[in-house]
C-alpha cells in the first residue's frame, strides 16, 4: 500500500473468513473513535460506511497523509501506520469483549486509488461506499443506516468525520440532485473499476 499526495483512494477491509466485526451498536461507535484517532489526522475522509463484517472510506490524500516516521527502527508511512493501529486496537477490544483470539480482520486492507477528475468513478465510488446498507437488505432507504456518512450528506445528521465540503468541490457533487443520484443503480462494469 503507497500513497500519493493529492490522491483519492478507496479503503477498505472485512472480517477474516467474511465473519462479522461489529456485534453491537457500541462496537460501530469504538471503531468510530478509533478512526478518529488513528485515521483523520492524516487525511480527509469523505465518505466512510461501516457494515457488519466489513468497513469502507473514501480518502483525500495530502502531504499529511504521505509524512514518514521512525517507528519500531524502521521507516513507516504515517497513514499506513494508522490503518495498522486501527485494526490491531479495535481487535484487542473485540477479542476482549468476546473471550476470543486471533485475527479480526483479513490481511493485507486495500487502498485502491480513484482517478480525481473522472467524475464517473469518484462519484461512483462516493455513491457506492453510501449504497452498502441497501444493496446488502439491511435497510430499505440509505439514510435509515446509521453507520455510514450517508445522513450528513443528507442533513439528517451534523457528522463532523467526512470532509463534506472538500467532498463536494472534489467529487463536484451538485446537493440539489444530491439525493437522487445517490441512489442511481450502479453497474457491475462500473464496480470493476474502485473494488
Amino acid at each position: 500500500m503507497q500513497f500519493f499526495e493529492n490522491e483519492l483512494y478507496h479503503i477498505y477491509n472485512r472480517g477474516n473468513n467474511k465473519q462479522q466485526i461489529f456485534f453491537k451498536p457500541e462496537n460501530y461507535l469504538f471503531f468510530l473513535k478509533k478512526v478518529r484517532k488513528y485515521i483523520q489526522p492524516h487525511c480527509d475522509i469523505l465518505a466512510w460506511c461501516l457494515m457488519p463484517n466489513h468497513f469502507h472510506f473514501l480518502v483525500n490524500a495530502d502531504n499529511r497523509t504521505i509524512q514518514r516516521r521512525t517507528i519500531a527502527g524502521s521507516e513507516r508511512n504515517v497513514l499506513i501506520e494508522g490503518i495498522r493501529n486501527l485494526l490491531s486496537s479495535y481487535t484487542q477490544a473485540i477479542n476482549k469483549q468476546n473471550d476470543s483470539t486471533g485475527s479480526l480482520f483479513q490481511q493485507n486492507t486495500k487502498a485502491k486509488p480513484i482517478s480525481k477528475g473522472s467524475n464517473l468513478y469518484d462519484r461512483t465510488c462516493f455513491h457506492y461506499i453510501h449504497q452498502n446498507p441497501l444493496v446488502a437488505k439491511m435497510v430499505s432507504k440509505m439514510e435509515d443506516w446509521e453507520y455510514s456518512s450517508f445522513k450528513d450528506y443528507c442533513g439528517l445528521r451534523n457528522g463532523t468525520l467526512a470532509n463534506k465540503e472538500l467532498a463536494i468541490q472534489l467529487l463536484d457533487l451538485n446537493m440539489k440532485t444530491f439525493y437522487e443520484d445517490s441512489y442511481r443503480v450502479i453497474d457491475d462494469d462500473e464496480l470493476k473499476n474502485f473494488l
